[in-house]
């Protein structure tokens, strides 16, 4: 087989026969379709190029949020705020960015000790590193303290779009892979791990709509163990996948804490609202009614106000607040026998990101000791892990997914749930950051790591998603 301007297949004859202007081989031209030298189109409102807008479009996309047409809108001036691959790095924000409200978005409440401000900014995707605009102004910062860590300029995933990929031709390559006797796992390994999210998820539409069947149900027939697992995870968009890893973590016997904790620290204000959509529609109940009859104490509470994707986004960070919030840690905590673990929980997941850092600064200051070190010597167990989660997220998030990425793969067996979702999720995201993390910490390379620890199929794969060595 050979499949021209796919990765690691060479030409050979009894190919396709060279693109011709208009489109590909069997298939009529269309309008907004593919041209003949690759690369997309400029996006038009409604929809991908070449896709006439259906109903319900593709559920859960993330950054795309669907228009009463079924479509996706078109691309607002400026991009979707700091999503990778949208809008011009570097460029302008779109409006409701840090200082104005987005179109639509509901004001935040004002916490306590908070001074009213602008509506937070719409949250953008990516972790560390994805192209942003300029910089928010920020308040009054204390000399020497760290408000928020250097920011990596462009893109910081693994895991790019491949120019002028289709999804009908697509799919061809992974019905050949399967069709007959045997499978061709070299052929999905290598279309897979050149396509980016947004590339990968229409293919399911597209299978059935080329050969009348489910891809999921092919693949599932072809394909087994964690190699499967894999596959099927990078076929879901991320909201998608994380609904589905925080419903396997709460169904079933026992409950997969830190599973709940990692989704749930780690994701932003759009994401975790885009989560409960699916959660409802996927499963018949709401994520938060989910939790709460799963787990209870001050770790339900802890988790039930991560869920509501509610916290302060905003960048601009007031040095005065910040040691208030700092005193009201440490009267809570270190300063008083017992623990007021309420009030640790208003302030962690209620506050930003930036302010939070600014926090943890002054809490050092004042007392002489780490908040992570205070956490672990006033709380114990879920709670204590949730606390630590919620900490380490904001602090340094790279270094939070090499840790996970470590005790994963770390002593006796492989936690390869957790692998599989980390890999599929921080790939186009800060899997760049996450590596130079992992050697820093660990001494070793996350490559070779992966390659020691998994084998076949599955470990092809995954150190695609890794996307070399350091």
């Amino acid at each position: 087989m050979s499949y021209p301007g796919y990765p690691g297949y060479p030409p050979q004859g009894g190919g396709y026969p060279p693109q011709q202007q208009g489109g590909y081989p069997g298939y009529p031209p269309q309008a907004g379709g593919y041209p003949a030298g690759g690369g997309f189109p400029p996006q038009q409102p409604g929809g991908y190029p070449g896709y006439t807008p259906q109903g319900g479009g593709y559920p859960g996309y993330p950054g795309f949020p669907q228009d009463q047409s079924g479509g996706y809108p078109g691309m607002p001036q400026g991009g979707w705020g700091g999503q990778p691959g949208f809008g011009a790095p570097g460029g302008g924000m779109p409006q409701g960015y840090p200082g104005g409200p987005a179109p639509g978005q509901q004001p935040m409440p004002n916490f306590p000790g908070v001074p009213p401000g602008p509506n937070p900014s719409y949250p953008g995707f990516g972790g560390p590193g994805a192209p942003t605009g300029p910089a928010a102004p920020t308040g009054p910062v204390a000399p020497g303290a760290p408000v928020a860590p250097a920011i990596n300029r462009g893109f910081r995933g693994t895991i790019k779009d491949a120019p002028g990929a289709d999804p009908l031709r697509d799919v061809e390559v992974l019905r050949k892979a399967m069709k007959g006797f045997g499978t061709d796992e070299n052929a999905i390994i290598e279309l897979l791990g050149n396509r980016s999210n947004k590339q990968r998820v229409p293919m399911v539409k597209a299978y059935k709509t080329t050969y009348g069947k489910d891809l999921i149900h092919d693949i599932k027939s072809e394909i087994s163990g964690n190699f499967e697992d894999l596959v099927l995870a990078m076929l879901k968009s991320p909201c998608e996948y994380d609904a589905y890893e925080l419903h396997k973590a709460i169904s079933g016997a026992g409950t997969d804490e830190p599973c709940l904790i990692e989704i749930l620290s780690s994701r932003n204000n759009f994401e975790i609202q885009e989560i409960n959509r699916i959660y409802k529609a996927e499963y018949g109940k709401t994520l938060e009614d989910a939790i709460i009859h799963d787990t209870s104490g001050h770790f339900r509470r802890l988790l039930v106000s991560l869920s509501q994707g509610n916290r302060d986004e905003r960048e601009n960070v007031d040095v005065s607040v910040a040691k208030q919030d700092a005193q009201a840690l440490y009267n809570a905590g270190e300063k008083k026998l017992g623990t007021d673990e309420s009030q640790f929980n208003a302030i962690l997941c209620a506050r930003s990101k930036p302010h939070l850092r600014q926090v943890f600064h002054e809490y050092q200051q004042m007392c002489g000791k780490d908040i992570e070190k205070s956490i672990c010597g006033e709380m114990h167990g879920d709670l204590e892990n949730g606390m630590l989660a919620v900490v380490k997220c904001i602090k340094n998030t790279p270094g939070f997914f090499a840790e996970r990425l470590h005790k994963a793969m770390k002593g006796a067996g492989t936690k390869d749930r957790t692998l599989i979702r980390v890999m599929v999720s921080r790939s186009e995201v800060d899997m760049l950051d996450i590596r130079q993390e992992y050697l820093r910490n660990y001494g070793k390379s996350l490559y070779n790591d992966i390659s020691g620890d998994t084998s076949g199929d599955y470990k092809k794969l995954l150190l695609k998603l890794c996307g070399g060595s350091d």
